[in-house]
């Protein structure tokens, strides 16, 4: 499945159960693990990031009895993890190396992470400093830039940081590493970013508060297992929305969505562009916020601005936002999301060079874009760039663009997605 193509679609319509989402089931199996007890994730993603943290759990002594989208996770309490025999590999998981080194570095063991090549070029002195001053020892590549990295554990400090940038992966490691550190670690973010870590170590039992933009954790706590149902993943929902609602006729339900509010920055921009979402059936599944969402094809959509204050709760939609402003009367403009050259692949550069091949007239900044929408988008040779959100897009830019567009390393969807063409096929049967 290297090479996709993908025919402008003539129907769009039907219902349509996004897979689990992929950051809580990263956490559900972490946080599991670290508990005293049985516990159970149901819904579990099944896709290679969030089975790599699975296997860094198992190569740590974790007995999970692995039955499909249900995990039975036999956890071991905070100080119940062995040393492993062996490197452990996060593959292209950001989430999985950035979180799990927070716990290896309280726990009195010697440790080697590391991942796949656009992992190794991902940024991790951004967990390596907080770290380091919590008093962990860790030795990394390029003077403590890069993976690999060694990781000696042990006995942490609390400290009081912070953080440069908002990200929920660095936030969530140092509140891991604040578990078994003494004292009060507390952390304040320059904008809010995902809170599932806040939403779900309360619930296993971690003494966390949170006020404003600063979150603190106590430590001395024990975690307890529970039982997790994980919602529909927003960020694999994103695709359908924008493509139901760039596809004349299109009519799609998206069910069982998560909608915590820190993750669907991209549905205010798309309401601010005129489009007409409707959220019904709004609950509550294991503390996260989860509703159907239904979108229909329509026309008119105007240009918008993101600024850096929104770019946090729509760092995984820059992508798709990308098509949707590409058909948008104006010029939308997104500045502030500098991060996205560091995600895995530079999402800036990435988009630029595949929207350009599609005629699309636009202009690249250092932290974002500037997209001038186009009636009509020419098929193309379009590539992925080994990155599962941009190939996830270039499909939506296919489904609306004249003609066949092809698109290479299209098996990146695996990452996050392994069924996403799947959905597109019958959605347009």
């Amino acid at each position: 499945m290297d090479r996709i193509e993908i025919t402008r679609a003539a129907r769009f319509a039907g219902e349509v159960t996004p897979p689990p989402d992929k950051s809580i089931s990263h956490r559900a199996v972490m946080f599991s693990s670290l508990a005293r007890g049985k516990g159970v994730v149901r819904n579990f993603l099944r896709a290679q990031d969030t089975e790599s943290t699975m296997h860094a759990f198992r190569a740590l002594g974790i007995e999970i009895d692995d039955q499909g989208h249900t995990l039975i996770i036999q956890g071991k309490g905070l100080h119940g993890l062995t040393e492993p025999a062996d490197i452990i590999d996060c593959g292209n998981s950001g989430t999985t190396i950035r979180l799990l080194s927070g716990v290896l570095s309280a726990n009195p063991f010697f440790s080697v992470v590391t991942g796949d090549s656009s992992l190794r070029s991902r940024p991790m002195a951004r967990i390596i400093k907080p770290l380091s001053l919590m008093g962990a020892r860790i030795a990394g590549r390029d003077q403590n830039r890069y993976a690999p990295f060694a990781i000696s554990g042990g006995s942490l400090k609390a400290i009081s940081y912070d953080m440069p940038m908002a990200s929920a992966q660095v936030k969530s490691a140092i509140l891991l590493a604040g578990l078994y550190a003494g004292g009060s670690t507390l952390i304040t973010e320059p904008s809010k970013s995902r809170d599932h870590t806040e939403r779900m170590l309360p619930a296993f039992g971690a003494d966390l508060k949170t006020d404003g933009l600063s979150v603190s954790i106590h430590s001395g706590k024990e975690l307890y297992a529970q039982e997790i149902d994980v919602p529909g993943d927003f960020s694999s929902a994103a695709f359908f929305m924008v493509a139901a609602l760039l596809i004349p006729g299109a009519e799609v339900m998206l069910k069982n969505v998560g909608i915590n509010p820190t993750r669907t920055g991209l549905i205010d921009v798309l309401r601010n562009m005129g489009a007409h979402i409707v959220i019904d059936n709004v609950r509550s599944v294991s503390g996260e916020p989860v509703a159907d969402i239904f979108c229909k094809g329509q026309t008119g959509l105007k240009a918008a601005t993101v600024t850096a204050e929104m770019v946090p709760s729509l760092i995984d939609e820059f992508p798709i936002l990308c098509i949707a402003a590409a058909r948008a009367e104006g010029t939308t403009i997104i500045r502030g999301a500098e991060e996205l050259r560091l995600k895995e692949s530079d999402r800036i550069k990435a988009m630029a060079t595949e929207l350009s091949k599609m005629g699309v007239a636009l202009e690249e900044f250092p932290d974002g874009l500037s997209i001038t929408g186009t009636e009509t988008l020419r098929p193309a040779e379009v590539d992925s760039h080994g990155d599962h959100r941009i190939a996830m897009s270039m499909a939506v830019a296919g489904l609306i663009a004249e003609g066949t567009t092809a698109i290479s390393n299209a098996s990146a969807v695996a990452i996050s997605f392994p069924d996403f063409f799947t959905s597109i096929r019958r959605l347009t049967a």
